[in-house]
């Protein structure tokens, strides 16, 4: 009825309105007219143009419980009997006599499933329940420090001239040099260079981190290597791909998910085929692993001081981090730590600030 006599009165109330409004009633519970006003006013108006007509028809409606126009910050319980002009309300005849103690209402928060799951770790998410972060891992930007690049820039004040362009623009002024054009150096991002352990202990995360490198802002830049018994390189196979299928992809493509753990080995392979040619040099190095180390933990400090001296900086992001109490006591991070620039947890969605942050500093 109320949807009908708006849409009678012009206001293009549809069967989809309808529905959301039904809906925050239930959520809401209103029990003033007032709370009932603004749960119509927020699901069935479009446009401030509709509010005076929406009023009007709202208060015919309801029988003079709420003036819309001119006691929107008055209320009424829902049920209650307008008095004559210049009394109190009364309450009707089911409520006669008997007078409700007054209480705190409790009004839920609307959020959406994702919202809802950041603060959970990344080892309890279901894969349905990782897929609903991805809108979320959209708004994290992973960003890197810059540095000077070969190329150049025009730039007034910059440190050197442009010869051919000073002279290209001199053609204008009959040959005369009137104006110098001068460039700069042009900034360009580090790389950000990804190692990722996908052992047994770290599959659920090793997960969520690569849906993050492909929801993110500039995720997609990055090289991603992952690692468990041996070095697999993910980068083309995953290149512009939904999360989901990246996921699948880097199942199928890296043969030993869910394996055992050879960071040294890992390390070492990398530096060898990749590192050493150009890959680590002034890079971002970002390590993810718990840190088990099922080889001499002498060797993975022995590639780490390797890989220090290559790289602009290593972040190692480890979940573990997260638990109270926690000390680097395992060999592995042990051996590892005092090569870190940053140690994070990133164990959630909640902690990947901490994650960007690490990537960001320089």
């Amino acid at each position: 009825m109320f949807g009908s006599r708006l849409r009678a009165a012009g206001v293009p109330v549809n069967p989809e309105r309808s529905a959301r409004f039904a809906e925050a009633i239930i959520v809401v519970n209103p029990c003033t007219t007032k709370e009932l006003y603004y749960c119509a006013l927020a699901t069935l108006v479009s446009d401030p143009d509709q509010v005076p007509t929406f009023d009007a028809v709202f208060a015919a409606v309801f029988e003079g419980l709420v003036d819309p126009a001119g006691q929107r910050g008055q209320s009424r319980p829902v049920g209650a009997v307008a008095g004559p002009k210049g009394t109190a309300p009364r309450p009707d005849a089911t409520r006669a006599g008997r007078q409700d103690p007054e209480r705190e209402l409790a009004t839920p928060m609307l959020a959406s499933a994702g919202e809802r799951l950041a603060g959970k770790d990344f080892g309890d998410l279901t894969a349905e329940e990782l897929a609903l972060l991805a809108g979320l891992m959209r708004r994290f930007t992973l960003s890197t420090p810059v540095r000077r690049s070969r190329r150049h820039r025009p730039a007034p004040h910059g440190p050197r001239v442009d010869l051919r362009g000073t002279l290209a623009r001199a053609r204008r002024t009959g040959g005369h040099p009137l104006r110098l054009v001068r460039f700069a150096p042009k900034p360009k991002p580090r790389k950000l260079v990804v190692l990722c352990d996908i052992s047994g202990s770290m599959a659920p995360y090793a997960r969520a981190m690569i849906q993050l490198l492909y929801c993110a802002a500039g995720g997609a830049r990055a090289e991603v290597f992952t690692f468990a018994t041996r070095l697999t390189r993910l980068t083309r196979e995953l290149a512009r791909v939904r999360p989901a299928v990246a996921l699948e992809r880097a199942g199928r493509i890296a043969p030993d998910w869910s394996g055992g753990t050879r960071i040294a080995g890992a390390l070492a392979e990398f530096l060898r085929s990749h590192g050493r040619r150009g890959l680590a040099r002034g890079a971002v190095i970002l390590i993810i692993s718990d840190g088990w180390e099922t080889g001499d933990p002498a060797d993975l400090a022995t590639q780490l001081a390797a890989l220090s001296t290559m790289a602009h900086r290593i972040v190692w992001a480890n979940p573990r981090v997260a638990r109270a109490g926690y000390r680097p006591l395992a060999g592995g991070m042990a051996a590892a730590w005092p090569y870190c620039d940053a140690v994070v947890s990133a164990h959630s969605l909640d902690a990947l600030d901490d994650l960007t942050a690490a990537l960001a500093d320089t």
